[in-house]
């Protein structure tokens, strides 16, 4: 590859990672040739207690592969992506084609250009949101983003579902926090920023935060004040598929980050509230709570944030490339 080529390639890359995933654990390694980047799922960072199954780890490398491609229309490449290329390679997700565009191609359309401005100004906004209410024209638009890559977006709307949701969500922090390796699991995530991932806490107080969570069972306080929270949040949704495989999985993370992205483009924000679908008995009364003849694998609240966050911490793009000579 030319200097250029090599430049605009790893910007990719670097678009990708800013991806949101589980605890912040970043689980993908890229593969870059001349002209296709290569999707992994990096096993080393799974999360056994909290997601056996790998289905969120899968969902967080489909997040990046919706920047990956997003940033390759943008930076001027034709990009195609064959899911799953390889059946003998569990790890291989996706091969992200790029090819340049022919002179006089028409450019890149307003909507990437407003997808790609967000992926650095994304964020989890795991507080209370402000007050205003997101319109239903709004939430409407989203749910056709999640659409258009093969998933769905059911918004909540009746006060009764709501209030069923919020206690499933608390009915699942119970859960997984009256599990010891679920504890260890979550304690073993929380690292200083320095660390460049997990789930940031003060360098001087994460051994003491650590050894908190390992030991006490906190699941009441923090069910009750995630339950408050999807009371509260002023749009709560269901992100969901039709079936329930990987490929399945990966379109649910592709859908799930063209919904944040675009939602940022229109001033929201979200978080997640996933005990419902993370713990698989609450997973099935979701389904029925709902109606829904699909898979849930988001509880997703949006809002209008109250103020800037900085960004979770990111590794060295050079820990999650292959290919180092680039």
């Amino acid at each position: 590859m030319n200097s250029g080529r090599i430049d605009r390639v790893r910007s990719l890359v670097e678009c990708a990672v800013l991806a949101p995933s589980s605890h912040n654990t970043q689980p993908w390694r890229f593969g870059v040739t001349d002209s296709t980047i290569s999707l992994y799922a990096d096993r080393t960072r799974a999360l056994p207690a909290n997601d056996p199954d790998d289905r969120e780890l899968t969902i967080s490398c489909g997040c990046a592969l919706m920047n990956l491609r997003v940033a390759g229309a943008y930076h001027g490449f034709r990009v195609s992506c064959d899911i799953t290329p390889d059946p003998g390679d569990g790890d291989l997700l996706a091969a992200v084609s790029l090819r340049e565009m022919d002179a006089g191609a028409e450019g890149r359309t307003a909507s990437v250009e407003e997808l790609f401005r967000s992926i650095p100004r994304r964020r989890t906004w795991r507080r209370r949101f402000g007050t205003r209410d997101v319109s239903e024209s709004t939430l409407k638009a989203l749910a056709e983003r999640a659409s258009e890559e093969g998933a769905w977006l059911y918004v909540v709307e009746s006060e009764e579902a709501r209030h069923k949701i919020a206690a499933l969500v608390s009915e699942g922090d119970a859960i997984q926090w009256s599990n010891p390796s679920w504890r260890r699991e979550l304690a073993a995530w929380m690292h200083p920023s320095r660390r460049g991932d997990g789930l940031t806490v003060p360098g001087l107080v994460a051994p003491i935060a650590q050894a908190v969570v390992r030991t006490f069972d906190m699941g009441n306080g923090v069910g009750a004040k995630d339950a408050q929270l999807a009371d509260e949040s002023p749009a709560l949704a269901v992100l969901g598929t039709d079936g329930d495989n990987v490929e399945d999985w990966l379109a649910a993370g592709q859908a799930l980050e063209k919904v944040l992205l675009a939602g940022h483009s229109m001033g929201l924000q979200g978080s997640y509230l996933n005990q419902p679908v993370q713990v698989a008995s609450l997973r099935e009364r979701l389904r029925e709570l709902l109606g829904l003849t699909g898979f849930p694998q988001i509880v997703l609240r949006l809002g209008f944030p109250k103020e800037e966050l900085a960004a979770s911490p990111r590794r060295d793009l050079d820990a999650v490339l292959e290919d180092r000579g680039i």
